[in-house]
């Protein structure tokens, strides 16, 4: 004869314990979102360095025309520069060199900007190397 075993009430009914289950989807979720964080993080930094460096040849720009007297001996500076040329010269220095702080590709634009920043505030335009940077910024510029 077969008995069949019936328990009673609270005695001898366990069931299986779900902590490994929810011990797994508790790791899956936080390496997921430490993913999807680092991820976002990266993207933002390149976005906002792109955006500086478009920014920075923008600013470039419209400095407008910069002298080049490298052919005239005799006219080695300009005398006066409009205060905006300055600052959006000032501008486009700072930008660049935070777009090369948060990525490394624009420092070569940086160094060239800043280059030109340094021909434009000393007014001699007769800088061989500074026209060089001029053109090697607009150069990278047209690359963006």
């Amino acid at each position: 004869m077969q008995q069949t075993l019936v328990p009673e009430a609270g005695v001898g009914t366990t069931e299986p314990s779900r902590r490994p289950q929810v011990l797994t989807a508790v790791a899956g979720f936080v390496i997921g979102a430490s993913v999807i964080g680092m991820l976002w993080a990266l993207s933002s930094v390149n976005a906002g360095a792109l955006e500086d460096a478009q920014e920075a040849c923008n600013a470039l720009a419209r400095v407008g025309t910069i002298p080049d007297t490298t052919d005239s001996p005799g006219d080695r500076t300009v005398a006066v520069l409009a205060p905006e040329i300055l600052h959006r010269m000032t501008a486009a220095r700072e930008l660049s060199a935070a777009a090369a702080a948060a990525n490394d590709t624009y420092r070569p634009l940086a160094d060239h900007i800043d280059g030109v920043s340094r021909m434009v505030f000393s007014l001699h335009f007769n800088e061989i190397s500074g026209q060089r940077h001029l053109s090697q910024a607009e150069q990278l510029c047209t690359q963006l």
